[in-house]
């Protein structure tokens, strides 16, 4: 099975991240959810075909000044956590 995502946009309230910080966090995010979509998939509802135009996700709590790395690992698994269950908030 063949999994298409794309994020259009993430929005990052709160956070300060520097300009040179965008990429790591970029990373981290794209190959930590690569992982966990590839070892536990997403909703059924979502595997079955579909697009979301917006969906909100479990906030992420995040320990005092995260690296980008941590910081991206920990927005993946958030993002997982909201597709992976059949009861996303749609708009």
């Amino acid at each position: 099975m063949n999994i298409n995502l794309h994020i259009d946009r993430l929005i990052l309230e709160g956070l300060a991240i520097e300009p040179g910080q965008k990429r790591s966090v970029q990373t981290a995010l794209q190959a930590e959810l690569a992982e966990l979509i590839a070892a536990s998939g997403i909703s059924p509802t979502l595997a079955g075909g579909g697009a979301l135009p917006e969906t909100r996700v479990p906030a992420v709590h995040l320990v005092d000044q995260p690296s980008p790395t941590q910081l991206g690992t920990q927005i993946a698994r958030s993002v997982h956590q909201g597709l992976a269950s059949d009861t996303m908030t749609k708009r």
